[in-house]
Formats: C-alpha cells, structure tokens, sequence
C-alpha cells in the first residue's frame, strides 16, 4: 500500500500534489485541511483519510475525526492533528499511546518535517511538515512511504517547489 502524507494545507492545494501523489493508494492529512472545497478535491483524487486540525470549521469537524486509529497493511496507525514526538508527547496524548501501542504515530501542527523513531514505544513518528501558505515555514513538504505485511518502507520526502 503506497501512502501519499500530508499537512497543514490551511485551505492552499499545491498544484504538484497531484502530480507526487499519482501513484499512491490512499493520501492521509494529519489535520488543518483549512476548507471544505481542499477536502472535496482530495477525496476525488484518491481514497482520503483524514484528521480534522486547529483551525478546521465545524464543517470539517464534522466530517473527520480529531483521532484516527486503525491498521492498514498490518501497521497499526494514530492519527492526530497535535500530538508531540518523541519523548515530548503530549501530556493528553502520551497514555494513550502507550496503551493503544500504535507503530506509527502521525501528527502535524508544527510546520516542522520529523520523522523519529521511538525505541522506548516501538513507534515510527511522523510529521509530514506543512504544504500550505500559511505559516512560518520555509518549505513545503510532503511525505511518501509504503506499508507492506506490517511494515513501514521506502519512505521519502517531497520538498514542493514555490
């Protein structure tokens, strides 16, 4: 299963999206779409998973959870807009994910590209970065990887052109 990440869109749908996610079975956004219209956009694309963010409306809210927790291709998945990273989880988040034992944990919320592995909980963290405008952030990023018999490979980030 090849998995197109994502975040921190704030409502700006990067025009290469399309092009470095033409090939990947499901995108996920790990939350602050910023509209309905970006959403509506990605789930024709592709099959769409998503958490809602900070700064997503009642509309989104609605439509997406704030946690996503599931197993894809053997890899049991946490999804959430703010989270932390290891070892500086979230206070909220952190029991959690020690008794959910997900192997990988995705966040967004900070704009910063991470990929971390957690030895102490058996985690692969990931925050995709940011890939709108909006924010503090230099770059745009995106991230892409493959799940296969329970594990996580081939992973790659995109850094998007202005």
């Amino acid at each position: 299963m090849k998995i197109g990440l994502m975040s921190d869109t704030h409502g700006y749908l990067h025009p290469k999206v399309f092009h470095y996610f033409e090939n990947v079975d499901q995108v996920w956004h790990a939350g602050d779409i910023g509209s309905v219209e970006l959403a509506d956009q990605m789930e024709a694309f592709k099959p769409f998973r998503a958490v809602y963010g900070n700064i997503d409306g009642h509309e989104l809210r609605a439509r997406y959870p704030e946690h996503a927790l599931f197993i894809c291709e053997g890899v049991k998945v946490w999804m959430t807009h703010i989270g932390g990273y290891p070892p500086r989880y979230t206070p909220e988040i952190k029991p959690y994910i020690q008794q959910k034992r997900p192997k990988l944990f995705i966040t967004g919320h900070s704009h910063i590209l991470k990929v971390i592995p957690d030895p102490a909980l058996q985690l692969l963290h990931i925050n995709p970065g940011a890939c709108g405008k909006q924010g503090w952030h230099k770059v745009k990023t995106l991230v892409r990887f493959d799940l296969l018999n329970g594990e996580i490979k081939n992973l790659e980030v995109i850094e998007l052109p202005d």
